[in-house]
């Protein structure tokens, strides 16, 4: 148990924090006040994150700077792939385009999403929260509870906003990857690169899969930084005006 004591005290600490937020909520937001709180919550944590989110666009784009080196490093260790694979990473780093940078958005965002389940799915956040509902429906219900009354209307907009941005984002991301791989000349940038091409598209949709396992104070969680993370995007990746110093360099 003490191996535990750690994930304890955090999600009591936020049990409090949240429970606060909603006090303050309470006179705007009324019935709904614990459920504004957690997208203030996850606003939060986007805002608190957002500077390695800038990182990454900085780096795919740098990465994409690069094609051209790694399409002559391709052709030059065509049989070797170890040496190829090296020489690549050696690129990226040397440029300041680490492809794993691309991941710590995502893999950050995870403690918190265990947290506020433990908070809707057990008592260790207080029972005050277990008992916090929106439109009727505790924030602690699962899909796999029943979906009487306003639990099946409620989940099933909450689903279909996520499933929208999923496949709004899965074809930015199918774009995003054809437009490269025309810039390139080569569908591919390194080892497995092709499979992975193929399936980060398909990734914006775990979060739907996820949310059929989560109690609604989660998903609604994973609703917010979804919309977040497709207006974030569609900002940080808007097509850049080519200065007239770009020109004169070609």
């Amino acid at each position: 148990m003490l191996a535990f004591a750690p994930l304890h005290d955090t999600v009591a600490a936020a049990g409090s924090a949240l429970s606060w937020l909603t006090e303050l909520l309470e006179p705007l937001a009324g019935g709904a006040a614990t459920a504004a709180a957690i997208v203030l919550f996850t606003i939060a944590v986007r805002l608190l994150i957002s500077p390695l989110t800038v990182a990454q666009v900085r780096g795919e784009r740098r990465r994409a700077a690069l094609a051209p080196q790694v399409r002559d490093l391709q052709q030059r260790y065509a049989d070797d792939p170890a040496t190829l694979q090296r020489e690549v990473f050696t690129l990226y780093r040397e440029a300041g385009a680490n492809p794993i940078a691309g991941c710590l958005p995502l893999l950050i965002q995870a403690p918190f999403l265990l947290v506020l389940y433990r908070l809707f799915s057990t008592s260790e956040g207080g029972t005050g929260l277990l008992d916090e509902r929106l439109a009727g429906v505790p924030l602690g219900h699962h899909l796999s509870d029943g979906l009487a009354g306003a639990a099946g209307p409620l989940f099933g907009v909450l689903l279909l906003v996520l499933l929208v941005v999923a496949w709004w984002s899965s074809r930015r991301a199918r774009r995003a990857s054809a437009a490269v791989g025309t810039v390139a000349g080569t569908p591919t940038e390194g080892p497995g690169a092709a499979t992975l091409g193929r399936l980060l598209p398909l990734l914006p949709f775990t979060t739907v899969l996820v949310a059929l396992v989560l109690p609604l104070a989660a998903v609604i969680y994973l609703v917010t930084t979804s919309v977040w993370s497709a207006l974030e995007q569609a900002v940080l990746r808007r097509p850049q005006a080519t200065r007239p110093a770009d020109i004169d360099r070609r």
